[in-house]
Formats: structure tokens, sequence, C-alpha cells
């Protein structure tokens, strides 16, 4: 009987925007490992917060609110029956997703826009193929009537805040997504507007000033990861 499959291999270069920003703040060592977990991917089951994400980002819409409305649907997830370990793990992470930002919320300082539904997307940077999670979408006028814009993706790790330089990375990431996919209005992407929010900590990290260049170091990146893709092995004890 042949042994079960643990993971699945990625056989064209693909990174998402959350792990390239963490590759563009790793060490050497650690980049390897993080191509590793992009290439070949657990087959099993991976607890995500995707019910969690949209209340989220539907009450940053609103502008606040009473946040005993978070506090009452994270209870409601809370308390559906379960059909599996995983489905209660899955309920559970959930809750704990919303309960934190319910305490956070009020330490965002997100700059004046009007905040809209998000749209991810995909980028193409130099042969790596980058899904790119977009939780809002940012607009404002300017006191001259131009449009500027800006997305914005959550970020969450229990108990661990987010590393500066990883935010800003991502935050750069997106700044240049926008200028990679351009607009139909003629809208200008705007850095204060470009956000990587840290739902554990409550904290705003805009793109950097040096964004631009991050996006280009970002790019070249992607070529190195291209190179390296077909020479990097499975985990070890990986059943493909």
């Amino acid at each position: 009987m042949e042994p079960k499959k643990t993971h699945r291999e990625v056989k064209n270069p693909q990174m998402n925007a959350r792990l390239l920003a963490d590759f563009m703040a790793a060490s050497d060592i650690s980049r390897g490992t993080i191509i590793r977990k992009a290439k070949y991917q657990p087959l099993a089951p991976i607890v995500q917060h995707d019910e969690a994400k949209p209340i989220v980002s539907n009450f940053l819409r609103g502008a606040g609110g009473d946040v005993a409305i978070l506090s009452g649907k994270a209870q409601t997830i809370r308390d559906r029956l379960a059909d599996s370990d995983f489905d209660r793990l899955r309920f559970d992470y959930n809750a704990d997703y919303i309960d934190r930002f319910a305490t956070t919320f009020d330490k965002f300082e997100m700059p004046k826009a009007d905040f809209l539904p998000g749209k991810s997307l995909t980028l193409g940077l130099n042969g790596v193929k980058v899904p790119v999670e977009v939780n809002l979408r940012l607009r404002r006028l300017t006191t001259t009537n131009k449009v500027r814009v800006g997305i914005a993706a959550l970020r969450y790790a229990k108990g661990k805040a987010l590393s500066p330089e990883v935010a800003h990375w991502h935050a750069a990431l997106l700044y240049g997504a926008l200028g990679e996919i351009g607009s139909d209005d003629g809208a200008e992407a705007e850095l204060k507007l470009c956000l990587a929010l840290d739902v554990w900590t409550g904290t705003t990290h805009a793109a950097p000033g040096d964004s631009i260049t991050r996006f280009k170091n970002m790019k070249a990146a992607c070529t190195g990861i291209v190179e390296r893709w077909p020479n990097i092995s499975p985990p070890a004890n990986a059943v493909l």
C-alpha cells in the first residue's frame, strides 16, 4: 500500500503577497524555507480566517460602531456545533480573530478616505505568480478634486505583533500592485492609503516613502525565486 500523500508540488513559481513580504524581510536561510513552503503545500486542511476577515473589513468600512456587535458575531461562530475537530478549531480561530479585533480596533490610525469592499488581484512579477489579498479599497478626493486610491490587507498572528519591516514590505507591495494594474479613471495610488493592518496590535502600517524602490527590489527577488524554484527540495518526510 502506497503511503498517503502529504504535500502537493506547485510546478510554476508562485508566492502570495503575504509570503513575499515575509521573504523580503527574511535572512538567506529563512528565504529558502519560505520558498519551500510556497512550492510544497500541505494537503491537510489548514485553518483559515475566511469568516473573520469579511466581518472585520465590513466593520472598518462602517468607520466604527458598537464593538459589542463584533463580540456577538464571534460568540455566534464559537457556539456552532462542529462536525469534526477541524471544524471546531476553525470556528474557535475565527472567533478569536474577531474578539481580538474588538479589543484593538480603536488603536488603528486610519486615513481619512472612503472605505470600499476589497477585490483581490494577481500580479505577475518577473515569472512569479503573486496572488494579492485585498481586504479593503480606499479612495479620497484631494482639495483639487484629484482621486487618490489605495488598498489594505489584514495581517494577524495570534500572540505576535507584525514586524514593522515585514509590514513595510507588504504595504509597499500593495502600492506597487496598484501601479502595475493601473486605473481606468486615472486615479493615482497614494502611499498613505496602502496599508498593512496588524489586527493583533491594532497598528496601521502605511507604505513607506521608498516603496517604489522596494517594489523594484521585489521584482528582482522574484527573478531569483524563479532561478531557485527547480532546485528547492521537498520538506523532510514529505510524500508527494
